[in-house]
């Protein structure tokens, strides 16, 4: 029998409870160093048909196969990069290149397909997963496909899944990946004495100032800045040769192949190497076993070295190049959190000022600004405490929140046994056909279908029109007289816009809470009467342009854009 640890057995347990009433693709999320090829191994022990378990280098598909065949296990690995193909055994590990050229010799019944590292899974029904997955169930459409990362999240995308199973949404809806069904925290492992306590160094000796990069750049245009950086470069590496000297093995992460041979230069010679994707595969592999008989003490490497690498004794890890990418940041640090004989913590030092929180990154929405923290904010319709960026005040109350959409499950209405995302909006687009609320980065309405009018096009008609008229707007004032409120809109030069609306109608009444009612700073307020509006108006975010068209004596309102995010400038904003 298998020694699994409380998490590793959860993590069994979650895989096993899922399948057994879903066929939807899973995640289980263990970071880097908690032991995925044991959890592999036990979910192949009680595999009743035979399973692939793929990974995207032969790294990885031969530390997978290697530690399941140490638990006593029979299997086959099908990978060109390591000179096997075999298929015949019950359990394969396969790289996904070479079982993507080879489906003929894969045309039989598979109960269960692990991918691990399977953030780098394509939604694209071309991929090379996708082929694969999609081959196998024509033998059996009912194929478990369970994914396993230390990072659920993509740089083009966000998260990998949908759903978490703490009973909130994450990804998008078309995620290809249904649902976390285990997720364990980075501190618990580290504070259980699983993983080696990282050391983070927030004052290195020198930092490139990679900020006056422009957001996309070249490899040529990156080595022409680093070129004129010789002495940080320098800098960096006198003291590195300072903070390794009491350091068994260290890691250094450069940005390209010219940066790795200069680091390289600076380093000692006969304990330093470099390996990048250019380095021949024996000579990589007479390197990299070197440095993990600690024959060498720096390894230099460009991008190649990221997952599928396992050398223990690294205590120091150097990261020279930036990433805008929370998932390769993390597989970074993971090298150097191993546990090994004597280490008592691992120094991470970031030269390049990427700024990420190990523990906590920053997923999904980017921080508006510099002020803006995590805040709380109830959902009036099901009551999900989600949490935004927002701004404070010195107590503490919210002033404002950057959420959209509110992001707890609740039971569908059509299947009692599924969960959806609970429908209520903070900030939409509204439907000016059916009156749905959107995603405010929606094209087309989700309810009718119809092609919802982009803010910037709609805004550049009306500005050549002559019968039409755009305020920016600034802010609202209200008064009422009986039902009937009278709405004003104000710019910044005085400019005013105005309409009506008469509570003494249902109609009326419903069209200012569809457009007005969660617009309110907090919870949504259901207005019934003119002179509550009123009361309310001052709480109330006003939309950023007013549209109106010209009727024979006044303007009437046609259009209000919310939450605008384009080329023109709202009020208030500089040029």
């Amino acid at each position: 029998m298998l020694q699994l640890r409380d998490y590793q057995q959860a993590s069994v347990d979650s895989v096993l409870a899922h399948f057994r009433q879903s066929d939807d693709a899973a995640v289980v999320v263990l970071p880097t160093g908690a032991g995925k090829s044991i959890v592999i191994a036990e979910l192949a022990r009680l595999a009743k048909h035979p399973i692939l378990v793929l990974a995207h280098v032969k790294e990885l598909v031969e530390q997978n196969q290697s530690k399941f065949t140490t638990y006593g296990f029979e299997s086959g690995v099908f990978a060109a990069g390591l000179g096997l193909k075999q298929n015949q055994y019950s359990v394969t590990f396969a790289s996904v290149q070479s079982l993507s050229r080879n489906l003929d010799r894969f045309s039989g019944y598979y109960s269960l397909v692990v991918i691990d590292e399977c953030h780098r899974v394509n939604d694209g029904s071309d991929s090379q997963y996708q082929v694969i997955i999609n081959h196998l169930k024509q033998q059996n459409p009912q194929l478990k496909v369970l994914g396993l990362t230390a990072t659920p999240y993509r740089l083009d995308k966000g998260w990998i899944y949908q759903q978490h199973y703490h009973g909130y949404a994450r990804g998008k809806e078309d995620a290809w990946f249904k649902k976390c069904i285990y997720e364990l925290p980075l501190r618990h492992l580290i504070s259980k004495g699983y993983l080696t306590q990282p050391l983070l160094v927030d004052a290195p000796a020198a930092r490139y100032q990679f900020d006056e990069l422009p957001t996309q750049y070249s490899e040529a245009q990156l080595d022409q800045f680093l070129a004129g950086c010789p002495r940080v470069t320098q800098a960096i590496c006198k003291q590195l040769v300072q903070l390794a000297e009491d350091r068994k093995g260290v890691m250094v992460f450069a940005a390209t192949v010219k940066h790795a041979q200069e680091i390289a230069h600076y380093l000692p010679e006969d304990q330093t190497a470099v390996v990048t994707a250019e380095t021949p595969n024996q000579q990589r592999d007479s390197l990299i076993e070197q440095f993990k008989r600690q024959q060498l003490k720096f390894l230099v490497n460009v991008s190649v070295l990221t997952t599928g690498f396992d050398a223990p004794h690294v205590d120091l890890i150097a990261i020279l190049r930036r990433t805008a990418s929370v998932s390769l940041y993390q597989q970074i640090a993971g090298r150097g959190l191993r546990l090994y004989e004597g280490k008592t913590d691992c120094l991470i030092v970031d030269y390049a000022g990427n700024n990420y929180d190990l523990y906590q990154p920053e997923i999904g929405e980017t921080k508006p600004n510099p002020n803006s923290t995590l805040v709380q904010v109830s959902c009036p319709q099901c009551e999900f405490a989600n949490m935004f960026w927002g701004i404070t005040d010195k107590d503490g109350d919210i002033l404002e929140h950057y959420g959209r959409r509110c992001q707890g499950l609740v039971e569908d209405p059509s299947d009692q046994t599924k969960q959806v995302q609970c429908s209520y909006r903070y900030k939409y687009k509204q439907c000016s056909q059916c009156n749905a609320e959107n995603d405010i980065a929606a094209r087309q309405c989700h309810s009718c279908g119809f092609q919802l009018i982009d803010p910037d096009n709609q805004l550049k008609d009306a500005l050549q029109l002559k019968d039409r008229k755009v305020l920016r707007c600034s802010g609202m004032s209200a008064s009422c007289e009986g039902d009937k409120l009278k709405l004003i809109y104000h710019d910044e030069d005085g400019a005013e816009l105005s309409e009506h609306f008469n509570f003494a109608y249902s109609k009326a009444k419903q069209q200012f809470n569809t457009v007005f009612a969660r617009r309110v700073e907090g919870n949504s307020v259901e207005v019934t009467n003119a002179k509550q509006a009123e009361k309310t108006i001052q709480q109330i975010v006003a939309p950023d342009f007013v549209i109106a068209k010209k009727r024979k004596h006044y303007w009437q309102v046609e259009h209000r854009i919310f939450d605008y995010r384009g080329n023109y400038r709202k009020a208030n904003q500089q040029y």
